[in-house]
């Protein structure tokens, strides 16, 4: 009998010096707009949750008011960028009762992220589907493992979303409570870099994922606005994922919290059974010498 297998996540490609902008225009500031993917599934177009990195239990959020206003271009100015985000229980960003924080370093967390993922991920087979599904959970823990013990704090890092109501947290591990998943990597692709001016660098945002039960309750919508948040913390001018051609509720989503697509995957995709993709960018209000003093 052939075994059946899902496609192994893929690693990012090596990383390189971070981002500077040379436009001579500061951006509008504006709040962080967000937006939710529709639906368990990843919404990376099949790059999700690959990237070979460490990354950092530090818990930071942005203020409720979503961005800040724009800030003198001085290391003091940038600190005070990110100490606008923090919160006191350590949360990125707050939605609809949700949470989210940058996943800790404990092996019952890391299980249930890799849960949640699996979850999202995995395809079920006719036979031995809890074999199957076991086996790729295992995968996915290995991988997040490997992500951890080798990456910088700033160009990695897994975001989860939590039940954030005092009663809850009382109740439950804080492993129990995760429901939602993303993957933060910093990376410098050509074919992407050439559809952001000025920029050497951007963060990739891939791997969301909600576990069924919790579907279209603005956890998808939790996990977005603290990629934009993070975005802003490690000034980063833009953000940049992935969504399949065909999935108009994730696409429109996505537009509507103000990513654009840019380019397309080629026809020829389609020709061996792969679904085609679109390139989703969204430009955060960060000046420009912000940027350049990284």
């Amino acid at each position: 009998m052939a075994v059946l297998r899902a496609p192994p996540l893929l690693l990012p490609q090596p990383l390189s010096p971070s981002s500077s902008s040379r436009s001579s225009r500061c951006p509008t500031c504006r709040g962080v707009a967000a937006g939710i993917p529709s639906r368990t599934r990843i919404h990376g177009g099949g790059s999700g949750g690959g990237a070979k990195k460490r990354l950092l239990a530090s818990r930071r959020r942005p203020g409720a008011a979503g961005a800040p206003s724009c800030l003198p271009a001085t290391e003091d100015g940038v600190a005070a960028a990110g100490a606008e985000r923090e919160d006191e229980d350590g949360y990125l960003a707050r939605e609809a009762g949700w949470g989210v924080r940058q996943m800790g370093r404990i092996g019952e967390e890391m299980r249930r992220v890799a849960q949640v993922q699996a979850e999202a991920f995995h395809f079920p087979v006719a036979l031995f589907n809890d074999f199957f599904f076991d086996f790729f959970k295992a995968e996915v823990l290995s991988a997040l493992i490997y992500r951890v013990r080798n990456s910088p704090p700033d160009r990695y890092a897994c975001l989860v979303t939590e039940e954030a109501e005092p009663t809850t947290q009382l109740l439950q591990a804080p492993y129990e409570k995760i429901v939602g998943v993303v993957d933060c990597t910093v990376q410098h692709e050509e074919d992407i870099l050439k559809h952001l001016q000025g920029a050497n660098e951007y963060l990739y945002v891939s791997g969301i994922a909600v576990l069924p039960s919790f579907r279209r309750r603005k956890v998808g919508t939790a996990l977005l606005k603290a990629c934009e948040a993070l975005g802003l913390q490690w000034r980063h001018r833009f953000m940049v994922l992935r969504a399949y051609e065909d999935d108009d509720g994730a696409r429109g989503l996505y537009a509507k919290a103000g990513y654009r697509v840019v380019s397309r995957d080629p026809d020829w995709v389609t020709w061996v059974g792969r679904r085609r993709r679109v390139v989703m960018i969204k430009e955060l209000p960060i000046h420009d010498n912000q940027i350049g003093q990284q």
